[in-house]
């Protein structure tokens, strides 16, 4: 998946455009600044703009390319990331280090899913809030984006189950239109939460 996403990268245009995921921004309104991490960050856009906000920024992503990006839009918004290129499973934080996680279409293999989320979990802190949008099992009718094997993507069980360690204070599936870069663009299915670590 890593070449994937370096040759995805690696175009002069951002695949998802540089603006903020609309969800993501909105929520992020109400939010009390703090460490905020952003796995899976891919080129940027998103931790920009919580940089932009004022919030101590940490990402990571398997992609180089999605790095040199990421920096670039950074430079060019005039903040900073501390972005490290790492898989989830080399990654390694401080537990309890975190008050907030974002993840925004961040779909990982199925058989690993599960345990990757916990592991995420460990590094936030009690009370901390999780910001999340990604796509429905009713996507894959859809072409606006996507896996298109139907076990990355999510049902609302799913997520009550991997994220057991959640109070939600809200958790839905709707149908959006996307307009995030050439990648995302048209109808589409997601399943979004607010909540926080129990």
């Amino acid at each position: 998946m890593k070449d994937f996403w370096n040759e995805r990268y690696a175009a002069k245009d951002y695949a998802y455009g540089i603006e903020p995921n609309v969800f993501f921004s909105q929520q992020l309104e109400n939010l009390p600044k703090g460490k905020i991490l952003f796995p899976a960050e891919g080129e940027g856009r998103n931790a920009v703009y919580a940089a932009q906000k004022e919030f101590e920024v940490y990402a990571f992503d398997s992609s180089k390319e999605g790095k040199i990006k990421a920096e670039h839009l950074a430079k060019h918004k005039n903040v900073s990331l501390n972005y490290l290129i790492s898989s989830i499973e080399e990654t390694k934080y401080p537990q309890h280090f975190f008050d907030g996680i974002v993840l925004i279409f961040a779909h990982f293999p199925s058989k690993s899913r599960k345990e990757y989320h916990q592991k995420l979990l460990t590094y936030l802190k009690p009370n901390g809030f999780i910001i999340f949008e990604a796509f429905s099992k009713k996507q894959i009718h859809n072409t606006s984006g996507g896996p298109s094997n139907a076990e990355m993507l999510f049902s609302e069980n799913e997520i009550k189950i991997e994220f057991s360690e959640i109070n939600f204070t809200f958790l839905e599936t709707v149908e959006v239109h996307l307009e995030e870069g050439p990648f995302h663009q048209g109808k589409a299915s997601v399943v979004r939460f607010i909540g926080t670590k129990k």
